[in-house]
Order: C-alpha cells, then structure tokens, then sequence
C-alpha cells in the first residue's frame, strides 16, 4: 500500500509545476518562497539539538505559539523549527519577533523531498499538530529514528472512517507515532481503536491564551473608531454567509439606532465579491483596507487585511463564527469566547464539536438557522466572567502539555 502511495504522488508529482502556477497566480503561494516545498531552502540549521514543529495552517500555529514561546526561552532548546503549509500561517510566525525559531513551507510527500528534508534539518523531535498525517514523512521520520508527537490531536468520525477503508496501512502509518496526545474524547477513542502508542488525553490546545503585545495599541484606534457604534461582528465568513449575516443587521437596524456589523471573510480575496453582494441590499458598505474614518451611517465594514481577526473579536460583545450555515464544519470560537462574546452558529460545527459542548453548558453559544434567530439572539454586552473561565482552563492545558513535552526533551533529546 505505501508503494502505491508513492506511485500516485510520483504520478501527481509531474504535474506539481503546474499547480503551484496556478497557486502564484492566485496569490496562495509565495513567489520567493515556493521552491521550500520541493526542500530547497536558504536558512540555516544552528548546531544543537532543534524540535519541529509542523501545523496545516493559521490554527494549528496559533494554538503552538504559547509553546514556542516557551521553548524560545529554554536554553536546552537550540533552534525551534516550524512548518506548515500555507501563506496565510507563514505571515503570522512573520509577525513574531522569534530569536532561535526559523519557518519553512512544508515539503510535498514524496521520498525524495522528505528524505532531502530531514536530512537538512536533523530535528531531535518532530511534534505534529492536530490532524496532520504524512505517510511518508512518517516512515522516513522512523528510519532516521525521530521520536514523533502528535500533538493535540484530532480525528473525527468522518476522517478515522475515512482511514479505515485502508486498515493495514492505516496502523502501519500511526504507528509510527511515538506517542498522541488527543484534544478530545472522541479522538482519544479512535485513535485507541487504530492501536495508536502512548495515547494520553491532555485537553484542546486552542483554549490557550495567545495574546500579541504589539496589538494592543493598535486596539485602542479600533475602539475609538467605533466607540458610538453598536457593534457586532460576523467573523470567518463563507460563500452566502455574509448575505446572511447583512439579513440580519437589516432586522437588528429596524430597532437598534447606530449600528454597524463588522464582516470578516474567512479569505480575504473574496472581499470585492463581498462589497458588490452587499450594495445590492442598499447597504452601505465601508472596507478596512480604505481607512475611512467616517463612519456616519455605515451599515457594514469589511475587513479585508490579513491578519485582523484579534483586533476586532476583542471589540465585539456578539460573534457569529461562519463556515456554520454552510457545510464546512464551522470555525474556532474560542478566541471571541475569551474575550466575553456572545458565540452564534449555524447547524454545521462537526470540527468543534467539543468546544461548543463546553460552550453551551456555559451558555454562551447559541444554534441558529436563520438570518431572524441571528437578529434576536445578538447582545451588546460582554462577559468577562465566562472569558476568565476559559483563560483559566487554557491555562491549566498549557501547563500540562509542557510538562509533557519537557518530559520528552529531558527523556529523549539527552540521548541524541
């Protein structure tokens, strides 16, 4: 079965410079930096011992941060190396002013560029985040005799079934995991089913604090600017959401004077298709990327950088996380959650399944399914209380996952 696999991606592999074209010409991939995914790369490796760490995308690097920061400062730390796959998370690790911790793209599965990457890098220990499974990573991180985490691991019923239409392959590949760490039950329990070794249940990493000191000055000119609005914010949109989320604000707008709802789409490219939907609903529509200032009789604004989100969830007493009314499994609601907002949502959040249990026994999630449910359920006053209930339990995961990983480094990395 790994034969074939390498077979197919060999196969695909010929037709790689043509997907990565149409990724440039789509500005989903960076220019300069592309080449890091056939393992050609610029930077150095430090001598020492150097931890890997490797996430898909902006969640799975944003619930590592507080790790990274962490092991910055650990002198039996040397070089922290972090990968992943896309230029939206490449442009958050930019944003940290890291010391010792280098980025590289993710290099494609094939034997070749694994096999050319590892030997580059050498990693001490490989942590690999959430779902992030790489059959031939994985083999070659066992020949070179790697210890390999899976960290804050997540499977759900549709992937582990997934799997196992290819149940001897499935256990030859996850058992080459040294050992998981599932962030939920229902991960901890498929992966025990595939016979996963040392799987130990510690909590969702993505209850962690990650706040950015250089953003809070920036919050303040947010605040100000919308500090005579009442405001709520439909974050993480998709495809008809933001239409939704605009039905919405034209019920609320019937009853609440000064009213602005912020939109920010879940890809900001789409943000042009966005502003021409809306202005059909006779919507006054204003965009971040303009820097207007005024506001005056504003209904919508865009948020069309990279890289916001933080910013505006930290001004917003009600959020609507989108990827919800359609079927994408909804999108992470626990950063606006921490800071006290009110958390709406479509029917569909199979991906979070576990943080919206814990949500709404603190009631402060609500299921919606039309744009008038939405209208009624949203508030202008924050929570504090429940934001530093879910601090605290950040806290509590953060402290634990470190203690296991130092663990590790202590047990493992003194014999390399």
């Amino acid at each position: 079965m790994f034969l074939l696999y390498q077979i197919v991606l060999s196969i695909l592999l010929i037709f790689s410079p043509i997907i990565i074209l149409f990724r440039l010409l789509k500005d989903k991939e960076d220019k300069k930096r592309f080449i890091e995914k056939f393992s050609i790369t610029s930077k150095k490796r430090s001598r020492g011992k150097l931890i890997w760490f490797h996430g898909a995308s902006v969640g799975e690097i944003l619930s590592i941060i507080p790790l990274i920061k962490y092991y910055e400062k650990k002198k039996s730390v040397d070089q922290i190396l972090i990968t992943s796959s896309t230029l939206s998370s490449a442009k958050i690790i930019k944003r940290f002013k890291f010391k010792k911790t280098v980025h590289q793209f993710y290099p494609i599965d094939h034997y070749y560029f694994t096999n050319k990457f590892l030997n580059y890098w050498r990693p001490s220990l490989a942590i690999f985040i959430e779902s992030e499974i790489w059959p031939c990573m994985f083999n070659f991180i066992e020949k070179n005799k790697i210890p390999l985490v899976l960290l804050n691991a997540r499977l759900t019923k549709k992937t582990f079934n997934r799997w196992m239409r290819v149940k001897y392959f499935t256990k030859t590949i996850f058992n080459k995991i040294s050992i998981a760490y599932p962030q939920n039950v229902e991960t901890n329990h498929y992966l025990k089913k595939i016979k996963t070794n040392g799987v130990k249940i510690i909590g969702n990493l993505k209850f962690t604090e990650n706040d950015e000191d250089k953003q809070k000055n920036i919050d303040k000119y947010i605040k100000f600017k919308f500090k005579k609005k009442k405001v709520w914010i439909a974050s993480s949109t998709h495809g008809i959401e933001e239409v939704f989320c605009a039905k919405a604000h034209l019920e609320l707008k019937k009853k609440i004077k000064n009213l602005i709802t912020i939109i920010i789409p879940r890809h900001v490219h789409r943000s042009k298709v966005i502003v021409s939907n809306l202005k059909k609903l006779n919507l006054k529509v204003v965009t971040h990327s303009s820097r207007n200032n005024n506001l005056t009789n504003t209904d919508i604004y865009i948020v069309d950088t990279f890289g916001e989100t933080k910013k505006f969830h930290k001004i917003g007493s009600s959020v609507f996380l989108g990827g919800s009314i359609i079927k994408r499994g909804g999108q992470n609601p626990l950063e606006a959650a921490r800071y006290g907002a009110r958390i709406l949502h479509g029917p569909n959040i199979d991906n979070f399944k576990d943080v919206y249990k814990l949500l709404k026994t603190l009631r402060v999630s609500k299921k919606i399914t039309t744009s008038e449910e939405l209208a009624n359920l949203i508030t202008f006053k924050k929570n504090k209380k429940i934001g530093i209930k879910i601090k605290k339990i950040g806290a509590i995961i953060l402290k634990k996952t470190i203690k296991e990983l130092d663990n590790l480094i202590n047990d493992k990395l003194k014999k390399t």
